[in-house]
């Protein structure tokens, strides 16, 4: 599934059913979509999505291929990866992730402002 940065609808779809606080800024070089305030899924760039998981989840995900964790000033940032396009062939796998992402998104902690 192509990913398309300047367009979000794909993206939008996927959080229709969602019944919290949502909006869609621009961060990390492409679009993100917060719940609450929350960073959920991110498009970054045109190769690859940022998705915000459960520390169960984040195990989980690293250990397939395509999956990346996030890294800030050369760390990993635990709960955040990166998921290449590559793995998201359709709308199915990309439900999947923001499913995953939404389900953590009430019990995450909200980022230092």
């Amino acid at each position: 599934m192509a990913l398309q940065r300047n367009h979000g609808k794909p993206y939008t779809r996927n959080f229709s059913g969602c019944r919290s606080k949502r909006f869609e800024k621009r961060m990390f070089s492409g679009l993100s979509f917060l719940i609450e305030g929350k960073l959920c899924v991110s498009v970054a760039g045109m190769d690859r999505i940022l998705v915000r998981l459960s520390p169960e989840d984040f195990q989980t995900s690293l250990e397939q291929n395509g999956v990346d964790t996030m890294q800030r000033n050369g760390k990993p940032l635990k709960g955040y990866i990166y998921v290449d396009n590559n793995i998201l062939k359709n709308e199915k796998d990309l439900k999947r992730w923001v499913d995953m992402a939404l389900a953590y998104n009430p019990i995450a902690k909200s980022s230092k402002q």
